[in-house]
């Protein structure tokens, strides 16, 4: 039986924090589907379809990774990709104290879905892309906190 899980989230944009969390998330699922939630009332710096493609460009030479956007429920894409987990990366007991409610909502609606939490590494838990954000629309350089070869500065530029 392949094991499928939703690593939701708005990925505005996607991180080195993300990567590790997905890189963990492939140790254990077969296949991990990273999902771009639409949210109406964000904002994002990116758009969706940036999104995805700075998403496909962080996770290029990674086997069992697809990428997708979606609107409405967590539960309800899940359920639509055929999915049993969702993923959340976890930096710290903030972050779990706020996951854990989610977690407990969503099992709610469908006992089928399982959250699982995966521990950010020391090296990536001070990584957000709130970070990531206000460095880049000051004009500071942000590779450090990105995938390896993805440049959004250039993204940026040509907006």
């Amino acid at each position: 039986m392949i094991r499928k899980a939703v690593f939701p989230g708005s990925f505005d944009p996607f991180t080195k924090g993300h990567l590790d969390v997905l890189q963990s998330s492939l140790r254990v699922f077969d296949i991990v589907v990273v999902a771009i939630g639409y949210n109406k009332d964000k904002n994002g710096l990116f758009s969706i379809e940036d999104r995805v493609e700075i998403i496909k460009e962080s996770v290029k030479g990674l086997e069992g990774v697809e990428v997708q956007s979606y609107t409405g429920l967590t539960v309800d894409f899940c359920n639509s990709c055929n999915a049993g987990f969702i993923i959340r990366g976890i930096r710290s007991t903030t972050d779990f104290d706020f996951e854990q409610v989610i977690a407990q909502a969503n099992y709610k609606m469908s006992p089928n879905i399982q959250t699982v939490f995966i521990p950010s590494s020391a090296e990536c838990s001070f990584i957000t892309s709130t970070v990531v954000r206000d460095v880049l629309l000051n004009g500071g350089d942000a590779t450090m906190f990105l995938a390896p070869g993805v440049n959004l500065s250039q993204r940026l530029s040509s907006k």
